[in-house]
């Protein structure tokens, strides 16, 4: 979902800031996968055409750009995207910044001619700009791994004069005194990310830059987050194939993974479960509650309640990496939730396992099922659902989806409209004899009538 790429002179550090970062991504968050990668690609011939250009620096700022922007074009395409699509986080040890800097500065070719050469590659989410000084980043390249990726070869590069024109034009570009050039201007860029102390140290700095970046929960450059939960809801359903009743111990009626909607109606399963959410939140003083969100229509509640709808009991770490990045939420906090959610009138049910060291499972209560559902399902106009209530507390939850529409919906809100469709025609209507709503239109006579 996220391109993070590790910028930097020769010798800063970046190799391990990769693996570090790699690392915390693995630990803290709920991406369907970390993968590192790195540029110039020495296994792809276009990589190694790079790789050989930068050796002796007979090629070029001119061949040399061009190279690096033909296997960044190949690698965002072929290798990048489909990786972020499937909601991965990719790590790549440089990109397009470190052609900015090492063609387009120190080269003399000019920022805006490189950044013309690699407009259609993908565009770095996050930047993080390690340093170091220049005397160590020598000493790294020397006696480092740095000489071994090359075979022994020094880079043209690879001198004082050049690593003190390298650091500067970093500086200039990443520190801002240079505008950074479309399209490369719409990513964050963090740093300088200071190498000079313990492994450690780094850590911390980088966990700490990773962390704010990925709390702020920014919209990915160059995939859609609907692209990205709408395979993963695929893998999600794919995984129950064939089973129309979960295994749900002690549940009556068993969950089904056709006929959720139970034959009520979608508005009156949010009414209802929602003041129930509201009663039993306000109607307790049990501190474990105050970490539980007031708004039923909340980021974490539905996400946790709508992916537990969609699986048998699960320990947390499986329904963590089910959540995603789009309904990712911290482990601490699913951790809390899903233990609100059982104490509050069972609607989570725990199983603590009597014998071995297996971890305790929790699945969802059948009545609870279609809340979640739902909520997957509007999860596009979730925030607009809740303004909604907001604003008009006494009406009818039956004129909640028309009232957000509106009589001519903006181009934002059709497209949110269109992504609520997708979602259903992988979650079904909710009744087995009822196609999904395939249509504006059907989608509100299926809000308010349901699926019968």
């Amino acid at each position: 979902m996220y391109l993070i790429t590790i910028e930097g002179g020769d010798g800063s550090g970046k190799g391990l800031a990769t693996q570090m970062i790699a690392e915390i991504l693995e630990q803290e968050f709920t991406f369907a996968g970390v993968d590192i990668t790195a540029e110039p690609r020495r296994d792809a011939e276009l990589g190694l055409l790079a790789v050989q250009a930068v050796q002796t620096g007979e090629a070029g700022p001119i061949r040399e750009a061009v190279y690096f922007a033909a296997d960044r074009m190949d690698h965002s395409h072929t290798w990048i995207r489909p990786r972020l699509s499937k909601g991965h986080v990719v790590v790549s040890e440089r990109n397009v910044h470190s052609s900015l800097v090492y063609q387009g500065i120190v080269g003399d070719l000019g920022i805006e001619e490189v950044a013309g050469m690699n407009a259609a590659a993908m565009i770095p989410d996050l930047c993080v700009w390690v340093d170091c000084d220049p005397e160590a980043a020598l000493r790294r390249i020397e006696h480092g791994t740095l000489r071994l990726s090359t075979l022994g070869k020094q880079e043209y590069f690879e001198t004082d004069e050049f690593q003190i024109k390298i650091r500067a034009g970093y500086h200039a570009l990443l520190g801002g005194d240079i505008p950074m050039p479309s399209p490369f201007n719409q990513g964050r860029v963090v740093g300088p990310v200071i190498n000079d102390g313990k492994k450690s140290d780094l850590r911390k700095k980088l966990q700490g830059e990773i962390r704010r970046f990925l709390h702020d929960r920014p919209v990915p450059l160059n995939v859609s987050t609907e692209e990205v939960d709408l395979h993963l809801l695929g893998r999600a359903m794919a995984s129950q194939r064939g089973q129309t009743t979960l295994d749900v111990v002690e549940s009556r009626p068993a969950r089904s993974n056709l006929d959720w909607l139970d034959s009520r109606k979608p508005w009156e399963v949010v009414r209802d479960s929602t003041q129930m959410y509201i009663d039993a939140i306000q109607g307790t003083e049990t501190p474990s509650r105050l970490d539980a969100p007031s708004d039923p229509l909340s980021h974490p509640v539905l996400a946790i309640v709508g992916t537990l709808s969609l699986l048998p009991g699960v320990e947390i770490s499986e329904l963590r990496s089910w959540l995603g990045p789009v309904r990712m939420v911290t482990d601490r906090h699913t951790r809390r939730m899903v233990k609100i959610f059982h104490e509050q009138s069972g609607w989570v049910r725990i199983h603590r396992p009597l014998v071995g060291s297996d971890a305790s499972r929790s699945e969802l209560r059948p009545d609870w099922q279609a809340f979640g559902r739902i909520g997957i399902a509007l999860w596009p106009l979730k925030e607009s659902l809740s303004k909604w209530r907001k604003s008009n507390p006494n009406s009818s939850w039956k004129h909640a989806l028309k009232g957000i529409i509106g009589p001519r919906p903006a181009p934002e809100r059709v497209e949110q409209l269109d992504a609520c469709l997708s979602r259903l025609s992988l979650l079904g209507s909710g009744c087995s004899n009822t196609p999904s709503p395939s249509t504006r239109q059907e989608l509100l006579e299926w809000w308010h009538n349901g699926a019968t």
